[in-house]
């Protein structure tokens, strides 16, 4: 077998591990909708009457999801292959660099740096015009949202030198 077509976690597995986090998220919910209180006010119901119902419709579809992780056949085929995991590690990594670089520089001069490195590496295209198409996208962006629509996003240092 290639090494590419490895198999680096099988289905079972991964349904088994979604299947918990899930019924995590939904006693995390039944917990906090408790402590709100689940019942019958005199206004109606309380805050964590719906809240209540819904982590436990979660908590029951994540236990007949382990359930069937477990006992599915076939289950063990692989989840992802090495290639397949390559493929979106280059896309996941860059992702989270440009989330923290937006707390960073701000969302403009973080975007613009994203789509002009990704259309370097992954499209292949020049630096030249990878570096135009960012800017008039990330201008186009700044005028849709600051100037027409009057949404503040999170600035950067750049945007302040500038005063805005």
């Amino acid at each position: 077998m290639e090494p590419d077509k490895q198999g680096l976690v099988s289905t079972r597995v991964m349904e088994i591990a979604v299947g918990l986090f899930l019924f995590v998220l939904g006693l995390v919910l039944i917990l906090d909708a408790h402590r709100l209180g689940t019942g019958w006010g005199d206004d109606g119901p309380k805050s964590g009457y719906f809240p209540f119902y819904i982590g436990l419709i979660l908590c029951i579809s994540a236990a007949v999801a382990v359930y069937q992780g477990v006992r599915a056949p076939g289950a063990g085929d692989a989840f992802v292959e090495r290639g397949q995991a390559k493929l979106i590690f280059a896309v996941l990594i860059p992702t989270i660099v440009y989330a923290v670089a937006i707390g960073l520089l701000g969302i403009y001069v973080a975007s613009a740096a994203f789509i002009g490195i990704f259309m370097v590496w992954q499209g292949k295209f020049s630096w030249p015009k990878s570096a135009a198409i960012s800017l008039v996208v990330v201008f186009a962006l700044w005028l849709m949202f600051e100037l027409w629509f009057k949404v503040p996003l999170p600035k950067g240092p750049l945007e302040a030198l500038f005063g805005y």
